[in-house]
């Protein structure tokens, strides 16, 4: 019995495409902690002062960085959910906020980013949906070639912003290929250490992300692999935080989801952490423990399945990854 029914999130109305933003840099080592840094302490002040954190004139000074590393710096903690966009009708740009995903992990749990649950929290939120990264959800969701160059997926990424086009979906927008080519170059550096050459030793650690070990250089060969199976570092906390969050966005009426869905769906924990099937099972089976039995494994209808034992809406995604923190803390 299928149970993969969710379209593809790229052709949500609700969901705003964006491209570029990044000025070309991958986020790189302190700038989210910089970042919230900042906005924090604008923000014991007033909104007012958090919309000039990244205005050029403060912010290279404050920062120590270029005009366009400033633009990149707030692109990329917006992107990862560290801060967010206040709405507001009073002036020309929008105050900021701490996210609670930010404070979870700067305000205190690990705001230097030691530990590899941070680091795979902040690629789920920067990669399961579509927004601010349209690119990075599309290469982890939609782009089904595991062995490939970049040549190859922006090729298809563009064609699938055609085909968006032509449904009016993208009608009318500018994004060219120039503008895929560059981000699927600066997803190559966030995900794949630089070494060698001129890039020097800096540059090899540019990128946190790097170190989760998602997408692989084949020497010789020309091309890069996404590396999909078990992944060690990855704590259940996180994977159930990740689940919860797609189950309530998803599946908000399903009283179960199927191994099958969590790990082929767009937007699932297995799409996005590159887990095939039987790692996702393993997960599952062990979720009740995590979750305090909200969420349980069960097999009685003859389907693996994970079956919700709770009130869905009343479970809070991040609530495993603070424990987690917390026992750390006290070890």
């Amino acid at each position: 019995m299928k149970d993969c029914s969710l379209r593809s999130l790229l052709d949500r109305a609700d969901v705003k495409l964006q491209f570029a933003g990044h000025e070309t840099f991958p986020c790189r080592y302190g700038w989210l902690k910089k970042s919230y840094d900042a906005i924090r302490r604008a923000g014991s002040i007033g909104e007012e002062e958090t919309r000039r954190v990244f205005v050029p004139d403060v912010a290279i000074s404050d920062f120590g960085v270029g005009k366009n590393m400033v633009a990149s710096m707030r692109h990329w903690t917006l992107a990862c959910g560290i801060i967010e966009v206040i709405p507001s009708t009073k002036g020309k740009l929008p105050g900021l906020a701490p996210t609670a995903l930010g404070d979870l992990l700067f305000g205190g749990g690990d705001p230097y980013l030691e530990q590899p649950a941070s680091l795979w929290a902040i690629h789920w939120r920067l990669a399961s949906t579509p927004g601010r990264a349209s690119t990075w959800y599309f290469a982890f969701n939609e782009f089904n070639e595991a062995i490939f160059n970049r040549e190859t997926l922006a090729t298809r990424f563009m064609a699938r912003i055609d085909d968006l086009r032509e449904s009016g979906r993208l009608n009318g927008s500018r994004i060219t290929r120039s503008t895929i080519d560059r981000d699927v170059e600066c997803l190559m550096r966030t995900y794949v250490p630089r070494s060698g050459g001129k890039a020097g030793a800096e540059d090899g650690l540019e990128c946190p992300l790097a170190e989760l070990g998602l997408i692989a250089n084949l020497a010789g060969a020309g091309a890069s692999q996404f590396r999909r199976g078990p992944k060690p570092t990855l704590p259940d906390e996180v994977f159930a935080m990740a689940l919860i969050e797609f189950w309530q966005t998803h599946f908000e009426t399903r009283g179960a989801l199927s191994v099958e869905a969590v790990t082929h769906e767009p937007g699932s924990p297995g799409r996005v952490f590159l887990l095939d099937e039987e790692s996702v099972a393993e997960r599952l089976e062990r979720l009740a423990d995590v979750t305090d039995g909200a969420i349980s494994w069960d097999e009685s209808t003859g389907l693996r399945q994970v079956s919700m034992r709770s009130q869905l809406s009343a479970l809070a995604p991040l609530e495993p990854l603070r424990r987690l923190y917390l026992m750390r803390l006290a070890a």
